[in-house]
């Protein structure tokens, strides 16, 4: 898991612990599950049709797994795009919410929100 913590750059031995943390994939990963989950929300209230099971699977979710980066890597040989291989895992543990991820909403508005 380690290796997902820290973002590795020649920069990272002048910068704190914490702050390399901010730039790792775990914490990328994260914050574009916190971002599915606020859309999904927002678009419910807005009257879309969110099932309530997909926003509980979501919110159960937000952490990856040691298999969860692995899944993804495989994800982004196959996919050819960061964004969409992490769409594609975060449905395999929240199936319910499979086919809302990042409903109506670009990758690059992901990538751009999380770096």
């Amino acid at each position: 898991m380690e290796a997902y913590e820290i973002y590795q750059t020649p920069l990272s031995s002048y910068a704190s612990k914490e702050m390399a943390h901010l730039f790792s994939t775990a914490h990328q990963s994260r914050t574009w599950r916190e971002l599915w989950l606020t859309l999904a929300i927002a678009e419910k209230e807005l009257g879309l049709p969110i099932p309530d099971e997909a926003i509980e699977q979501m919110k159960n979710n937000l952490d990856f797994t040691l298999e969860q980066f692995d899944i993804a890597e495989k994800e982004q040989v196959k996919r050819l795009h960061d964004v969409m291989s992490h769409i594609h895992t975060f449905g395999q543990v929240a199936p319910a919410a499979a086919g809302i991820i990042q409903y109506v909403l670009i990758s690059a508005l992901a990538q751009h929100r999380a770096t």
